[in-house]
């Protein structure tokens, strides 16, 4: 398959791209320096599902109760997500812009026999390619993009008339420095030194405006707490530092 060069894109920080390509072995280390995504990774999983089968009216029991939803993992990362949404039952496309981290997904995939179609692309160059989806799952990527607005843009295009798009992100405020910044990478060294920026942390109301002027309406939102010690995460009502949205694209477009 030929590669897209993901570094003309305008919205591709290089500095991000080496950090995460020196991580690439380390995503599938459940208790490595990773674990903190790993532990993320179940909650947000459920939460998807969860959040999915209400809006489709489906039962959140079943086996494959995804199935039939076409759905993109806009920075995908080794594929955690990705190969999540694919157990239950998702045709699942795979996104990044770091080289290293589309060979451990692919090789992991396959590891598994799971079909995920997993590409070296940026959101830009799915729509150039006029690809749609009926879910986008945009989770922990905004606050590492280079330009958010035109980012933004891009993925709410792919997201199809009626469809869903979810976002994960840190808010900006003087507590998610403390706690995302000061905590998690230098105090309890929970994620490596330099994994975030604090001035690239979008407030939900940078985020809900950025969806609104395309059409989407958020129609859930939740807060996610950690406790370092114990290496426990829960949905909770504050979004103070790490929180989820669900927005929902209009039926017919403009």
């Amino acid at each position: 398959m030929q590669q897209n060069d993901v570094s003309r894109d305008r919205t591709v920080d290089p500095e991000e791209v080496a950090r995460y390509r020196a991580l690439a072995t380390m995503w599938w280390q459940a208790d490595g320096k990773l674990w903190p995504l790993h532990t993320l990774n179940r909650l947000r999983t459920g939460y998807i599902r969860d959040q999915l089968c209400e809006a489709l009216t489906r039962s959140a029991n079943d086996q494959r109760p995804l199935s039939g939803l076409r759905i993109l993992d806009i920075g995908c990362g080794g594929g955690l997500l990705s190969e999540a949404m694919a157990g239950l039952g998702g045709s699942v496309t795979g996104v990044d812009v770091v080289d290293s981290n589309i060979h451990v997904a692919r090789l992991h995939a396959e590891e598994q026999g799971l079909a995920i179609d997993y590409r070296l692309s940026t959101a830009e160059s799915l729509v150039e390619a006029g690809e749609q989806f009926d879910v986008v799952l945009n989770m922990e990527v905004v606050e590492h993009v280079a330009d958010l607005p035109a980012f933004q843009a891009a993925v709410n295009r792919l997201v199809l008339p009626g469809g869903f798009q979810f976002i994960a992100t840190i808010n900006r405020n003087p507590v998610s420095y403390v706690v995302a910044i000061l905590g998690a990478e230098y105090i309890f060294r929970l994620l490596p030194k330099g994994t975030h920026q604090w001035r690239r942390f979008p407030t939900p109301d940078e985020i809900r405006r950025l969806l609104t002027e395309d059409g989407f309406q958020v129609i859930r939102q939740t807060g996610v707490k950690v406790n370092p010690l114990s290496r426990r995460m829960w949905l909770s009502r504050s979004m103070s530092v790490n929180y989820m949205l669900m927005a929902q694209k209009e039926t017919t477009d403009e």
